[in-house]
């Protein structure tokens, strides 16, 4: 583990392996550099890139310097991309590639961006996340009630059934997720604008000028799908790609591919 320093004086926990250009790998809620798909993702990337996986602020070995907002999370980028040399490719999935395309609209610094499933809804085909959605994890959160905060973020904010989400409280990884519980706002704060079942407005990621991929699965729900066709309409000159047989929880050797494909060009 490394650490890095962000504007504010964070401290960003790191790991770095492998060898070739930089990449950056950008985890969605809950997950960290030791508990989420980046790791795994990460040891098939490494024999063509020097791959930086991190916990976000507010997870695993990281700082959390109150109060949160996006620019501060824009900031813990570039302070590893400034570990990395001064430029790096950058990939996210979920609510992390809504970071990375904050962080691409304000960084030139990011050479290339590849984003998998941003939980986007741009249409009437999912029912949109509520007005009160960010007030009430936050009043879950301020009563000490993580479950709670947990199961409103995956039955209201990801849409997994309820008996599902009952199951996932009886398996060892529900601790965990209860224990970075408190950053859930802060994915919120990075999600909930596109999240209202309106088109992105007229030039939103109009300045997201680098080259771009956004991929979806083939398996994933209609809403999610939809929202990344629309995005990738909506970034300038970006790659649209499917991975047929995947869904939200993307498998890792299906993945690598199209990304080593996409960064080494």
């Amino acid at each position: 583990m490394k650490i890095a320093h962000s504007q504010d004086g964070t401290k960003i926990a790191y790991e770095v392996q492998g060898s070739g250009p930089p990449l950056i790998l950008v985890d969605g809620a809950l997950c960290s550099r030791t508990n989420g798909p980046n790791g795994a993702l990460a040891a098939l990337l490494r024999e063509r890139f020097t791959v930086y996986t991190y916990d976000r602020r507010g997870r695993g070995d990281s700082g959390d310097t109150a109060p949160y907002a996006i620019e501060r999370e824009v900031e813990d980028l570039a302070a590893l991309i400034a570990e990395a040399g001064g430029s790096a490719d950058v990939y996210g999935i979920s609510s992390g590639a809504a970071l990375v395309l904050e962080a691409a609209a304000r960084l030139p610094s990011i050479r290339k961006i590849a984003l998998y499933e941003a939980p986007f809804i741009v249409d009437g085909t999912r029912r949109p996340v509520a007005g009160d959605y960010l007030s009430r994890m936050e009043s879950h959160l301020a009563s000490g009630r993580r479950g709670a905060a947990v199961k409103q973020f995956m039955r209201q904010g990801v849409g997994v059934p309820a008996p599902f989400v009952a199951m996932m409280q009886l398996m060892p990884a529900w601790p965990k997720l209860k224990a970075v519980a408190h950053t859930l706002p802060y994915d919120t704060l990075l999600t909930i604008d596109s999240q209202q079942g309106r088109a992105f407005p007229a030039g939103r990621w109009s300045n997201v000028k680098i080259p771009a991929l956004v991929a979806t699965g083939g398996k994933s729900p209609a809403w999610m799908r939809n929202a990344m066709r629309a995005l990738a309409d909506a970034v300038p000159g970006a790659k649209f790609q499917t991975l047929e047989g995947q869904t939200h929880i993307v498998k890792p050797a299906a993945l690598a591919p199209i990304l080593t494909e996409f960064f080494a060009r």
